[in-house]
């Protein structure tokens, strides 16, 4: 039996591009939790655990992250099957109730190993890829409409992106659906136009807001009330064409469930780190399909690593009817991967190879670390 001997965690602190502004803050370096798994025939796993704008945006942090791993499930699953990742899934969840992203980072690196000493993708462990890339978008995120076009322009150009989606919902709707409609007629008909309020409108915002972004060739509107009013947004869904899309409001496949019956979206914005990992993600994904749902690959700005597990987990998805938004690691200045992820052609291509696809860059791991890294291992004879 492959047993767990040693886990490590780190954190990770690597500068953006430039300020990637949220309704609730703005980014300007984007901070990882890495884990390494290693196991006793010499193999190793390796995950990402990736919250966006520190407790802002969500219950958990990098620092949350880092200990819940290191306290709680390290110890739990030191000396155990490295093989038995389903049973490794169940022990955490019993242990250890919320911390999706610690759980993810952690089940990450459990199906990387696997994945590595089966010498199979990962995507192999959940039927195999149908998918060699898949579309991307791109985030505009500056606050500022003539950066945003020009930065839209130029990813036209490049073909890198032709599809973006606007950061919305830190000014009045007035000005953010004036915004929206600037872009929209910058780039016609050339890319497709959606919007992300991350949660920051009132009901009676949100109806005047989807109405002006329809009006303006807005394609779609990302979690415009807070989670928790679903009520709210089964209303909005009903009441406009432009479709809207739950993300906030999907933190497993309990929550997936809710939405679904209650038709409080018409897409689901699907997310490792926050449905708690790649099985409870793949689980999010079939309740979307059984409710004839639009599928969209989401994103917490991942760096590369979790981007690579992400895609591994999509393109095995038949239809994702609105693409993904795995653009994390061109977020940052740096990639952590020794061989990136190829963008291009408006896609992101699925990495190769065994396990997620990916290895990291040491040079890059050892500059961007927070500290000296905190190892778990197990003992002789436990």
């Amino acid at each position: 039996m492959t047993k767990i001997d040693q886990i490590e965690t780190m954190i990770l602190d690597i500068p953006t591009i430039r300020g990637h502004v949220l309704s609730m803050a703005t980014m300007r370096t984007q901070t990882a939790v890495l884990v390494k798994i290693r196991f006793s025939d010499g193999s190793e796993g390796i995950g990402e655990g990736t919250t966006i704008g520190g407790l802002s945006y969500g219950a958990e942090s990098p620092e949350s992250i880092q200990s819940a791993i290191d306290t709680y499930i390290a110890p739990a699953l030191l000396g155990r099957s490295g093989d038995e990742v389903n049973g490794a899934i169940q022990l955490i969840d019993k242990l250890v109730k919320g911390n999706r992203i610690a759980k993810t980072a952690v089940e990450i690196a459990l199906w990387d190993g696997l994945g590595k000493r089966l010498g199979v993708p990962v995507s192999q462990l959940f039927g195999g890829a149908v998918h060699e890339r898949l579309s991307v978008a791109w985030t505009l995120a500056s606050g500022n409409s003539e950066t945003d076009i020009a930065e839209a322009h130029k990813m036209i150009e490049t073909r890198r992106h032709n599809i973006f989606k606007l950061k919305i919902g830190k000014r009045s709707v007035r000005e953010d659906v004036a915004h929206v409609a600037r872009i929209k007629e910058a780039v016609g008909d050339a890319a497709s136009v959606r919007v992300d309020v991350n949660t920051a409108w009132s009901l009676q915002d949100a109806r005047w807001g989807l109405k002006g972004l329809q009006d303006a060739g807005c394609e779609l509107v990302e979690q415009p009330v807070p989670a928790r009013y679903r009520r709210a947004m089964a209303e909005l869904a009903k009441a406009y064409e432009i479709a809207v899309m739950a993300d906030e409001a999907l933190n497993g496949p309990e929550d997936a469930l809710d939405v679904a019956s209650m038709r409080s979206a018409d897409v689901f914005a699907v997310k490792i780190g926050q449905s708690g990992g790649l099985k409870r993600a793949s689980d999010v994904i079939a309740i979307g399909q059984a409710a004839g749902l639009g599928l969209y690959g989401g994103t917490m700005l991942e760096t590369g690593l979790s981007t690579a597990a992400a895609l591994q987990l999509f393109s095995t998805v038949e239809d994702l009817a609105w693409g993904t938004e795995l653009f994390g690691p061109l977020l940052l200045t740096e990639d952590i991967l020794a061989e990136p992820i190829i963008y291009r052609d408006f896609c992101v291509e699925i990495p190769k190879g065994v396990g997620i696809g990916a290895r990291l860059d040491p040079d890059k791991i050892e500059f961007f670390r927070r500290d000296r890294g905190r190892t778990k291992k197990a003992v002789a004879g436990e």
